[in-house]
């Protein structure tokens, strides 16, 4: 015990300070894309031939002088793109990504950031701004996304500290936490869970493969994500995205970071 003790005085208090302070990231940390002001499809062909699931896409029939964008909703973070073509498509290290609207993750040339995600309206805020329980639910992912949305829940986060919360039962719930692009198996059960939740209810969709499919869109076996079967509120992009990310995200739809 003594030792134990002594252990903990020495580590001293672990729990980051964020948001008070900005978070500690590593230097291999891929973070909100930059595309070059004015960047075309000719200027980066191997950019676009390099992205393993159409992110970074160029306005069809236009040619060499179609504009690019890069979608952070299907984007899976790899930098391959960046690798291919570094003078085009740059990774920051900025990790605020979180959307409320879908078209809010659509990077385009020149655009240093995008939107931060608004919070709730007032009446929202009143009702889950210093409680919010959320039902995760795994449609179907790898484990990724499950992985960095359960580590919230460690000293070094403390996502209660915040009043937010996971439950076990959806009925003890505000809204639901999505993970996965929604396999056939789990749709029934995800759509199930959303009705179990009382109303006025939230849906969080967290990860590539929870926006818009990842890796697995256009599956035989998959619904490209959860935005045709749920109303979304919030969009975390990644693959899988931070624990800052995901929390910035929260933080963000609750009002609690301008």
């Amino acid at each position: 015990m003594i030792n134990v003790i002594a252990t903990r005085w020495r580590q001293g208090h672990r729990t980051a300070a964020y948001p008070k302070t900005p978070p500690t990231l590593p230097e291999r940390f891929l973070g909100r894309p930059e595309l070059t002001a004015g960047l075309q499809a000719g200027a980066c062909r191997a950019a676009l031939a390099a992205c393993p699931v159409g992110a970074l896409q160029a306005e069809a029939g236009i040619g060499a002088a179609a504009p690019v964008t890069l979608d952070l909703g299907r984007c899976l973070f790899c930098g391959a793109c960046a690798q291919a073509s570094p003078k085009a498509v740059r990774f920051t290290r900025d990790h605020r990504l979180a959307a409320r609207r879908r078209e809010d993750l659509v990077v385009r040339p020149g655009a240093a950031a995008g939107p931060a995600a608004a919070a709730l309206d007032a009446a929202a805020r009143r009702l889950f701004g210093h409680s919010l329980k959320l039902r995760q639910v795994c449609a179907g992912g790898c484990g990724a996304c499950e992985a960095d949305t359960n580590v919230l829940g460690t000293l070094v986060f403390d996502l209660g500290r915040f009043g937010i919360q996971f439950v076990a039962s959806p009925r003890h719930a505000d809204g639901l936490l999505v993970t996965g692009p929604v396999t056939e198996n789990m749709r029934a059960a995800l759509l199930d869970t959303y009705e179990a939740v009382p109303d006025p209810k939230l849906v969080i969709a967290v990860g590539a493969c929870a926006i818009a499919g990842g890796p697995f869109r256009d599956h035989p076996e998959t619904h490209h994500g959860i935005g045709n079967l749920l109303p979304v509120d919030l969009f975390v992009p990644g693959c899988p995205p931070h624990p800052y990310t995901i929390l910035d995200g929260l933080l963000r739809l609750l009002g609690r970071i301008k």
